[in-house]
């Protein structure tokens, strides 16, 4: 309910703007968030099509959000077309590391750290990024992807391999990867406090433990 009532304020405000490029964008936040949703009740056969698959529900899911209101500030900010995509590059890159952080998160942080239980997202069936990274070493997952770790002692199994593998190392160097590309897209903006900002929240995000 909460949500909905931000959601309802949200577009008052909007309305609000009388520009239909910024309301079309915003906008587009609230459709890559259903589509995101219906991309995770399903998985991918293949290794290749189910990180593709990943990425892009984790663009439309997390990033989406992160990427349009830059752009949307952007238009409002009356710049060139160049700049508004980069607004919305930076945007794109800081929300797919930080949700791979939080997916990295999921695996070795605490509870209490967390403020939700750890191994979160296998009870719910869902794949992240060191599980499908661990996947290469240990073939064995991808049958426990496809059946959601819906068997007996497929979360705790699941949990241990990717513990075993490199999966958390390779997730962290791809949310790295994201960040320094943010951060090099805001070294390209006019220098200011708030460019400043933006290169130091490319390393937040990265380096947070919750």
């Amino acid at each position: 309910m909460a949500g909905n009532y931000i959601l309802s304020i949200a577009c008052l405000m909007l309305s609000e703007i009388h520009n239909d490029d910024v309301t079309s964008t915003v906008s587009q936040i609230v459709s890559d968030l259903v589509q995101g949703e219906f991309m995770q009740l399903g998985s991918k056969e293949t290794e290749n099509e189910r990180f593709a698959h990943y990425l892009t529900k984790t663009y439309r899911k997390t990033a989406s959000l992160i990427a349009n209101c830059m752009k949307a500030v952007a238009i409002l900010s009356n710049i060139d077309e160049h700049m508004i995509e980069m607004a919305f590059q930076y945007g794109r890159n800081v929300g797919l590391a930080f949700q791979l952080v939080d997916d990295l998160l999921d695996f070795v942080a605490s509870t209490t750290a967390m403020g939700k239980p750890t191994a979160a997202d296998l009870k719910l069936g869902l794949a992240t990024a060191p599980v499908l990274f661990a996947c290469e070493r240990y073939p064995e997952l991808n049958a426990m992807i496809m059946r959601r770790f819906q068997e007996p002692g497929d979360v705790e199994k699941a949990f241990e391999l990717v513990h075993k593998s490199n999966g958390l190392e390779q997730t962290r160097f791809l949310a790295k990867k994201h960040c320094v590309e943010a951060s090099k897209i805001a070294q390209s903006f006019t220098k200011s406090p708030y460019q400043k900002a933006l290169i130091i929240m490319a390393d937040l995000v990265i380096n947070r433990m919750k």
